[in-house]
């Protein structure tokens, strides 16, 4: 994440020498305008792949813009693994895989993104990379165009004053997996505008999403929630209350949740649920929301989840052509 976060560094020194519903006003504002065409999606990684894979299926062009060519490469394989097992099963209503990557660009630049009607930053969650690339967009983008975060913890308020353009900056937080889970959080901000909010659900609807709007808050609604809830059964299982196995399989069964909060942890990231949490508590003040020590120190090994192969449980991890049926 460190050398991520630089390489976005070298490039704007390269190329930058400056250094709950929609409301009545709302639908009249936006049907003033045309739908969105064309989106930039900053960020490759497991949302950001999601995010261009979901707009590209909607039938938008999107601009990707992601330094690493790595993590391009490993994104564009993501979403040809994604959408061909969803024609397989029927899911999706496409011609084949190659439609839908022919739909996406990608860009190593961050200016790239100027040339987009609106943004979707989705790096990874961290309050001053987020900034620098916000007051970045600020300047390149066009004056009309929104910018939108998909963070799931940090004030969509302060991204909102470092761009410069304040009522024009909303929060799109999306879930993982991002082609299958419908919620949008749409996050307004302090002085985010109807209009920013109107564009933003319009969009989501396009994507095939449903957006509930929520103010700008630490963790907003989804998070603020389900943070507690993982760290919870962290310290159940640091503390031998139960085995990870038997703390899933409970609130599968007794609570009816379809994954148990541990194997949601590793499917969301630890290290993501690390960084929320810290966010929380720093924000809120709250010890409730002070991370469990056992979710530290699987960060700090390197136990991030299924990403990694190994969280709170072990990923057998079997690749395939991406084209492969």
């Amino acid at each position: 994440m460190i050398g991520y976060k630089c390489e976005f560094k070298e490039l704007w020194v390269k190329h930058d020498p400056t250094g709950n519903g929609m409301s009545k006003i709302g639908q009249e504002q936006y049907s003033m305008t045309n739908s969105i065409s064309t989106v930039a999606v900053i960020g490759c990684g497991t949302m950001g792949a999601g995010i261009c894979e979901t707009a590209s299926v909607a039938g938008l062009s999107v601009l990707c813009v992601e330094p690493n060519e790595e993590q391009q490469t490993a994104g564009r394989n993501r979403i040809l693994r994604s959408v061909t097992r969803g024609i397989e099963r029927g899911k999706l209503k496409v011609a084949n895989a190659e439609e839908v990557i022919s739909r996406i660009t990608w860009n190593s630049h961050l200016d790239a993104a100027s040339a987009a009607e609106f943004v979707i930053e989705a790096v990874h969650e961290n309050e001053q990379l987020k900034c620098e690339l916000f007051r970045h967009l600020g300047q390149v983008c066009p004056p009309e165009v929104i910018l939108s975060s998909n963070t799931s913890s940090i004030s969509i308020t302060k991204l909102g004053a470092v761009s410069g353009r304040a009522s024009q900056v909303v929060g799109l937080h999306f879930f993982n997996p991002v082609p299958i889970m419908r919620p949008v959080e749409i996050v307004r901000g302090l002085e985010t505008s109807p209009a920013t909010l109107a564009t933003t659900e319009a969009l989501a609807k396009q994507l095939g999403m449903i957006p509930v709007v929520v103010r700008d808050s630490p963790g907003f609604a989804v998070n603020r929630v389900l943070m507690p809830l993982i760290n919870e059964a962290v310290f159940a299982l640091e503390e031998g209350i139960a085995s990870a196995e038997s703390i899933d399989q409970l609130m599968k069964l007794g609570c009816n949740h379809p994954m148990g909060p541990l194997e949601l942890a590793d499917l969301i990231g630890l290290d993501v649920c690390l960084d929320i949490l810290d966010v929380l508590h720093r924000q809120l003040g709250d010890p409730k929301f002070r991370a469990a020590p056992l979710l530290r120190r699987k960060v700090d090994a390197g136990h991030l989840g299924r990403k990694a192969g190994r969280g709170f449980y072990s990923y057998e991890r079997v690749e395939r052509p991406a084209t492969q049926k």
